[in-house]
């Protein structure tokens, strides 16, 4: 399951912050970065608020003093965010708020494993977002393509007004 995850957060973010310079390569990371944990098996700190709040505080401490690096990152923790918002992570407050509500990790089946078949479902629903954002992009066009590829930019007449 990885279209679930890229499609919808870049669209939430496209849709919410109406932003051409968002770095949206780095929200699509960030919404796959959690998927790192199946060979646990079980949710541990990136199905976790903490894992995000974690990354956030990284990006802005290892970029002070540069707001255009920290702009550019913050695509990072705001994809996690979308990920768990995504996934219904906060379903398993155990998980959802470690360390908050213990240090053990939740025994929980992870949320990506646990759906089963209608993980298809989801994907599919992903994969027809990730072609509409392609057509409203336009990366159909290989300057906007190779631009977009680049940089992780849209253009700003693409930008919804």
């Amino acid at each position: 399951m990885v279209l679930w995850f890229v499609g919808p957060s870049i669209l939430i973010v496209w849709l919410v912050f109406r932003s051409p310079s968002a770095d949206y390569r780095l929200v699509a990371l960030g919404s796959v970065l959690p998927l790192a944990e199946i060979p646990f098996g079980e949710p541990r700190v990136l199905h976790s608020l903490a894992g995000a709040t974690i990354a956030l505080a990284i990006v802005m401490f290892a970029a002070r003093g540069n707001r255009l690096a920290q702009r550019r990152w913050l695509g990072v923790p705001i994809g996690m965010l979308l990920h768990l918002v995504l996934d219904g992570a906060w379903t398993d407050t155990q998980a959802f708020w470690w360390p908050a509500t213990g240090v053990d990790w939740s025994d929980s089946q992870l949320p990506e494993i646990g759906r089963g078949a209608f993980n298809v479902a989801l994907e599919l629903a992903g994969a027809a977002t990730c072609w509409w954002l392609y057509r409203r992009f336009r990366l159909d066009e290989p300057d906007r393509r190779a631009a977009f590829l680049r940089t992780g930019r849209i253009g700003r007449d693409i930008v919804p007004g």
